[in-house]
């Protein structure tokens, strides 16, 4: 077998003729998608966590993931393992995250992944065990179990990134159900972002911006008030400058 080659030798081994180009003599490294999917529940930020059942860090919990298949573009795989290993609908908010590729993150090979994350409402989607998972979980992303690979750290840069979308964007109004109160709202933000914010300088600010619409109803079964609902005035991930 010959040996590999850095593609940086390319255009010196074989000029600009491409019937000279052998794929076989350079390296091939693998390629995976991790899904990074967010809730809130319980007045806490969650993420959705199976637990492996094979070598390795067999037993320990990890972000539902896929090797990349040949013909399938990253968008197609992110989307495929979210359905395939999680139950969820592909029709919900994702983006991709960004690529990871520490040599030793994978101790089976030299693995590259490229992270997405999706944003779910909770009341919308029901984690379901799979043919390829045997267990699926709902986990705090501030308090998270021992992950295996380097999935601790795609999740609080996924967190990191999450908190940077809301201040300029709408992509909030996926955590929310169609109709919601301002409060329900404001709480989003909160957990989100890990701090109290000014109730009235919030709502001054979802106002100017024209973020949301009243529905002329109001809650219902409710021990307190019932408070105006509100419904999305834009479209889920519009750029807006907003906190």
């Amino acid at each position: 077998m010959p040996s590999t080659k850095h593609s940086e030798n390319v255009s010196e081994e074989y000029g600009d003729n491409p019937e000279d180009y052998d794929p076989d003599e350079f390296e091939h490294p693998s390629v995976t998608v991790d899904d990074i999917i967010f809730t809130v529940k319980d007045d806490d930020l969650k993420v959705a966590l199976i637990k492996r059942q094979r070598w390795p860090f067999e037993g320990k919990w990890a972000l539902p993931g896929s090797f990349v298949d040949m013909e399938e573009s990253l968008e197609d795989a992110a989307e495929r393992t979210l359905h395939n290993k999680t139950g969820v609908s592909d029709d919900v908010y994702m983006e991709q995250l960004y690529t990871f590729g520490e040599p030793d993150r994978d101790p089976r090979t030299r693995v590259i992944t490229v992270g997405y994350f999706a944003l779910v409402h909770r009341e919308d989607v029901e984690l379901q065990e799979t043919e390829d998972v045997e267990a699926i979980e709902w986990h705090s992303a501030y308090d998270l179990p021992e992950l295996g690979f380097d999935h601790e750290d795609i999740i609080e840069y996924a967190v990191k990134r999450l908190r940077w979308k809301l201040e300029y964007s709408t992509a909030v109004f996926s955590l929310l159900p169609e109709k919601f109160t301002l409060s329900q709202l404001q709480n989003t933000y909160e957990v989100i972002l890990d701090r109290e914010l000014d109730k009235r300088n919030f709502r001054k600010k979802i106002h100017k911006h024209e973020l949301v619409e009243e529905t002329g109803e109001r809650e219902e079964n409710v021990s307190h008030r019932p408070a105006k609902l509100y419904r999305a005035n834009k479209e889920v991930g519009e750029i807006v400058e907003i906190l």
